[in-house]
């Protein structure tokens, strides 16, 4: 069970494999997301499941540095990416769809994100729920402009 859960979407256009190449090319992540500082490949070649890397990002005025994995692959369809944190584990699920447009196809991405507690005490359980509001409210900024930095960039493409 997920103790946050939120879901966006954004209409990119251009077509799942241009948006497929640009989730995936972990290497580029850095000058695409906005909010990516830094990227470092920690295991596997390409984008496989097994794939490792660490990424920084920069979010109120500080950095912070967390190992995401590749867990899950429908190749060109969705990928699952899961991570750690103190106290915290993570899964963001992008999923892509294709939509017909009139000037072409266009693709459809849904960002899944969600967390758990691992282990909570009724501490952190009362401390979660006190500062839940502003961690959603910082999270879906993130993962709207994360949205926005990738139709960007396969629009570009």
């Amino acid at each position: 069970m997920s103790d946050i859960t939120l879901t966006l979407e954004r209409s990119i256009a251009a077509p799942p494999a241009a948006v497929w190449s640009v989730l995936t090319d972990i290497e580029r992540s850095a000058t695409v997301l906005s909010g990516v500082t830094r990227v470092e490949r920690l295991a596997g070649v390409g984008y496989s499941i097994g794939t490792r890397w660490r990424e920084t990002r920069r979010a109120l005025g500080a950095e912070s540095t967390e190992e995401m994995e590749v867990v899950g692959i429908d190749e060109g369809r969705s990928t699952i990416i899961a991570a750690e944190a103190p106290g915290m584990t993570y899964r963001t699920e992008l999923t892509l769809e294709p939509v017909q447009w009139e000037t072409g196809v266009g693709t459809l991405l849904r960002m899944r994100f969600s967390g758990t507690l691992l282990s909570p005490s009724w501490v952190q359980r009362a401390m979660a729920t006190l500062t839940a509001p502003i961690g959603m409210a910082m999270t879906r900024k993130m993962m709207r402009q994360d949205l926005d930095d990738i139709a960007a960039a396969a629009e570009a493409a």
